[in-house]
């Protein structure tokens, strides 16, 4: 779009979405990009699914965040200190908010970042002229009704490896998915590191992929994203906020 359709866009009330990705191991098998690439594919569809009667603005998805969990793996992440990270987030909302965005919507790739901080700051200060939404995310639900809820989960496990083998097949190194399951992690230690519970860097289990149950799981995403986007648009006061680690 250029700055003057982003204008009029803005001007008409269209809600705007930030997705918020990493760069980060995603186990042996995955390309380090999934979070970023799964935030912002996933809210393009359902921008499309809910237009013309929602009018929703993806922004391109923010590549980098806070992944301190996963240094001890060496390689493949961008780690972004949370002050850093917190600072960055609040200056789009700001920027966005200057050119006329009422409502945005932060929506994260990565379900372990808590960005409750920013979001709540720039609510107050904004004194209602521009609100930002920090929706929950329900894919372990989601998870749960279309597959084996008994199987473990958490990262690059058998909900994501599903969903990329469904979306992007030439992106799964299908050879090198891990059979085993991983430890259950304490996702509230300040200072989580995956390679505590994983020598591969999957937390759950990746061993119940496969594309068919990947698709069923991306359109159910696909629909709770976009049934966000619809909340937004007719009673945002019924958004259910994120919580950390969900």
């Amino acid at each position: 779009m250029t700055f003057e359709e982003i204008a009029s866009v803005a001007a008409a009330g269209a809600i705007a979405v930030l997705p918020t990705g990493c760069t980060e191991q995603q186990g042996p098998h995955l390309p380090v990009d999934n979070d970023s690439w799964f935030a912002e594919t996933l809210a393009i569809q359902a921008a499309d699914e809910v237009a013309p009667d929602v009018m929703a603005v993806v922004l391109p998805a923010l590549p980098f965040g806070p992944t301190p969990e996963h240094r001890a793996f060496g390689s493949g992440f961008v780690d972004i200190p949370v002050p850093v990270y917190e600072q960055f987030v609040r200056a789009i909302l700001d920027s966005l908010a200057d050119q006329g965005f009422t409502r945005i919507v932060v929506w994260r790739g990565c379900g372990g970042h808590d960005l409750t901080t920013p979001v709540e700051a720039f609510n107050e200060d904004r004194h209602g002229t521009s609100r930002a939404f920090l929706p929950a995310q329900h894919f372990h639900a989601i998870w749960c009704a279309l597959a084996d809820p008994t199987v473990p989960g958490g990262h690059a496990d058998s909900f994501t490896t599903s969903i990329l083998m469904h979306r992007r097949p030439d992106a799964v190194r299908r050879d090198r998915i891990p059979e085993g399951a991983s430890g259950e992690p304490d996702w509230f230690d300040p200072a989580l590191d995956f390679s505590t519970y994983s020598s591969t860097g999957v937390i759950g289990s990746a061993a119940h992929a496969s594309p068919e149950l990947g698709e069923q799981l991306w359109h159910s995403s696909v629909a709770a994203v976009a049934d966000v986007l619809r909340q937004i648009a007719t009673d945002p006061d019924q958004i259910t906020p994120s919580t950390p680690c969900t």
